[in-house]
């Protein structure tokens, strides 16, 4: 059995790949298929999950029941044990937050609140700003603490601004309050709308999110100094202790949007010490919601779940459970997932997948009209040092530091979060650690890492639609072929050809070179720009936000029909069942993506996601001679672009 058998019942044969590639291949399932209750969207990604959600399920109970051996087996055991216990959540009602409240209720002033808030992001509980850890852009050898726009609790500054999402305003104030009132926390309502009122404040300095992932304007090194010269109303030297970092850890940082910072400043200074108690009080009940007594768990689902993404159900006590286990101890399961779900030969054939793409970009490069040949130099030096990171780490994560009660959940999770943020904040003045992973092998996705220059293709993706190892060879050119030329196109899509091959922001192009890729990609912008999702009509594609993503599709696509040239080596493609294997390849590519979402999700991922929506991810096709060649598409048709108009850049 072939991956398209799989995809045969879902197709519409009334619609012609031709008109439609994305149509023809999903059109039946998008019409009949329902979207699982306790699910915002559904298709191959979102099965695939489940399976692997499954799979973990079994592992965690074993670990629980005691047949897998270990530490960090007991450790697994103990945290799921802590989520299911129910009556003990009930039982403990809002007793573990009372501390918080309490230290919350004593501020008296900015040196209080940034305090207050090292020790609250220490273990998870958001701030005023972002921060995180990561390799410096122009110097990757070495780590630094990355600081960055925060403090919202709607998914984007837009959803405070625009008529749109003025419904979801109104509801958003009624969910705070009624989680303070759960909370019993004195005047629900006046609190509720303070918070409202703050957090539409800070969001008036945000950027918008098209420019966040500009990788030149948000790499701002600052100084220990410069950074307080930035927000002098809150007290660094405090908050960096609290947080458990030293006088090294922002010896300098990357300053993500330094505006942000200055409006913050003008935010903290004009606003009274009891709306900052306010607001503290929400992100202590919101960050804890989910492991507190049901009538939390159940308005946070309402608002987050059903308001923001559609979603008509919760999900069941041990799904959420397992996500728990996965962001505490997923490596510790993650070993024992590849031990019994990732066949060797998967690798090994993976191993030769990866060869063949990494020589079709080099062959593509080669071919380049408009590239000169001392960029295309350059390019060969960043191919050959990219890292390929197939199934698993080749170390997992030491949870040696880490403990876990069976009996207490919230103390779990703020032990969880405490030792992530001390195991990150160890990394200032380390060595990079260039084996590490950042996602886990049960994952089904894969990932680009532009400071190490890394590919990664977990574990959990190496399977149908995406791969099978018993699969037709162009089936999986166009699946998992794509999905590794896709991550090897955010190597050279419009951030990620800034870096060179060793991770640093570093211009090797040529001005003629850079100019000729940036017309290129102001095409697919406004190609992109012109698309109205099929469930949101007179909505738009954000094309400046998603073109490194569709860079990513359009290059991925065209190396993976490359790459399925060189393994065919001259011969023709085989025909089976009245297709060719260029074809097959195509039709693949457009089953990975089928998917339906609920309405809420997709205009939420229309405003904040740098993918574009499955259609035109799948349609993006239509650029490719090669899809037009395998078609026979002609004028008038449906995804027909006259070649000029053909977008076509690796």
């Amino acid at each position: 059995m072939t991956i398209l058998d799989d995809a045969r019942e879902g197709m519409d044969l009334s619609i012609r790949p031709q008109d439609d590639l994305f149509g023809h291949v999903n059109g039946t399932w998008l019409a009949e298929s329902e979207i699982p209750s306790d699910r915002a969207s559904w298709g191959p990604f979102v099965m695939l999950a489940d399976v692997a959600e499954e799979q973990v399920r079994v592992i965690i109970e074993d670990c629980a029941a005691g047949t897998v051996d270990g530490e960090d087996a007991k450790k697994i055991g103990d945290l799921f044990a802590s989520f299911m216990d129910e009556a003990r959540v009930d039982e403990l009602g809002i007793a573990p937050l009372q501390g918080i409240f309490a230290a919350i209720d004593g501020l008296d002033s900015l040196l209080d609140l940034a305090a207050f808030l090292g020790d609250f992001e220490r273990s998870g509980g958001g701030g005023i700003f972002s921060s995180f850890v990561d390799t410096d852009d122009r110097n990757s050898d070495r780590y630094l603490v990355n600081v960055g726009q925060g403090g919202l609790g709607l998914p984007d500054e837009t959803y405070y601004r625009e008529e749109k999402f003025a419904d979801i305003r109104t509801k958003y104030v009624d969910y705070l309050e009624t989680l303070l009132t759960l909370a019993e926390r004195p005047d629900p309502r006046g609190t509720a709308e303070t918070v409202f009122a703050l957090e539409q404040r800070i969001a008036e300095g945000h950027w918008e999110r098209a420019d966040t992932r500009d990788v030149i304007k948000t790499y701002n090194l600052t100084s220990y100094a410069d950074l307080k010269a930035l927000l002098p109303s809150f007290d660094f030297e405090v908050y960096v202790r609290n947080l458990g970092g030293n006088a090294q850890t922002f010896a300098e940082t990357i300053v993500r949007q330094p505006s942000f910072l200055t409006h913050l400043e003008k935010v903290l200074a004009s606003t009274p010490v009891e709306a900052w108690r306010a607001f503290l009080t929400v992100r202590a009940i919101r960050s804890t919601a989910a492991y507190l007594p049901d009538a939390f768990v159940q308005t946070n689902f309402d608002f987050y779940g059903r308001t923001l993404s559609g979603t008509p159900e919760l999900r069941a006590r041990w799904k959420r459970g397992v996500g728990l286990v996965e962001g505490g101890l997923g490596e510790a399961v993650g070993r024992e997932y590849v031990e019994r779900h990732f066949p060797a030969r998967s690798k090994e054939l993976m191993d030769d997948l990866v060869a063949n793409l990494l020589e079709a970009y080099r062959q593509s490069i080669t071919a380049l009209d408009w590239m000169s040949e001392e960029t295309k130099l350059k390019a060969f030096e960043k191919l050959d040092t990219f890292v390929p990171k197939i199934g698993y780490p080749v170390k997992f994560k030491d949870y040696s530091e880490l403990t876990i009660s069976a009996g207490d959940l919230i103390g779990n999770v703020l032990a969880i979060t405490a030792f992530e943020t001390d195991r990150q904040l160890e990394k200032i003045g380390a060595p990079v650690d260039r084996d590490e992973w950042f996602m886990l092998p049960q994952t089904v996705n894969a990932y680009y890492n532009p400071g190490t220059n890394e590919i990664c293709f977990p574990a959990g993706i190496l399977q149908k639609p995406f791969f099978d190892p018993d699969a037709d060879p162009a089936e999986n050119y166009g699946g998992i072929g794509a999905v590794i030329g896709h991550e090897i196109g955010h190597g050279f899509d419009d951030q990620g050809a800034q870096y060179d091959g060793h991770g640093n922001l570093n211009d090797w192009w040529t001005a003629e070179d850079k100019a000729a890729f940036e017309v290129k990609s102001k095409a697919l912008i406004e190609q992109y720009d012109a698309f109205e999702p099929r469930n949101l009509p007179g909505e738009h594609v954000n094309g400046a936000l998603t073109v490194g993503e569709n860079i990513g599709d359009l290059g991925g696509l065209t190396i993976a029909h490359k790459a399925y040239q060189i393994f065919l080596d001259g011969q023709p493609s085989p025909v089976i069942d009245g297709e060719t294997g260029e074809q097959r390849l195509f039709m693949n590519w457009s089953y990975v993506w089928r998917t339906k979402r609920r309405k809420e999700l997709e205009q939420q991922y229309l405003t904040t996601d740098p993918h574009s929506p499955p259609e035109f991810r799948a349609n993006i096709a239509r650029n490719l001679e090669e899809f037009h060649v395998a078609f026979g598409t002609q004028p008038g048709d449906g995804l027909w672009l006259d070649p000029e108009d053909r977008v076509r850049i690796w």
